[in-house]
């Protein structure tokens, strides 16, 4: 995670926090890196990487065309955090940075970790319409559609 930023960069910059950052964090930051294109900045970590992404996390992300594979656990950073305008977390707590004057989203969604397909496919549905979301309320519009067969 190398936050290329400078103060003069008007584009949105978002972190995608969990625990392991192997499932969840992996999945929205592909979503909002598939939708914003190059008109926002998004990053992900964990607060414990795990040895490697959610090989489930990858085929159903890859089932829509949004290829995580080449993606990897990574710990947040402080130079991260404090690049971020908004922060995601997905269910790691107290183990997730606080800073003041940041935008913080606690996002309630279940871990895949252990899931079955259809159990993560619910999952990623589920980030994707709440990456959706975030992108309108940051004033991004799509940059590319996602087809379903």
């Amino acid at each position: 995670m190398n936050p290329d930023r400078s103060p003069a960069d008007d584009k949105p910059a978002v972190l995608f926090l969990c625990i392991e950052n192997a499932g969840r964090s992996q999945m929205a930051l592909g979503f909002f890196q598939h939708y914003a294109g190059d008109q926002a900045i998004g990053w992900s970590g964990g607060s414990a990487p795990a040895a490697s992404i959610n090989p489930v996390a990858v085929e159903v992300m890859a089932e829509l065309g949004v290829d995580i594979s080449g993606e990897f656990p990574k710990p947040w950073t402080d130079e991260v955090v404090r690049g971020a305008d908004v922060v995601i977390t997905m269910g790691c707590g107290d183990s997730c940075p606080f800073y003041p004057g940041k935008r913080y989203e606690d996002w309630k969604v279940t871990d895949p970790k252990g899931g079955g397909i259809e159990h993560v496919r619910g999952i990623r549905d589920e980030i994707e319409q709440r990456v959706l979301t975030l992108l309108g309320e940051l004033g991004v519009t799509p940059a590319r559609s996602i087809t379903r067969e």
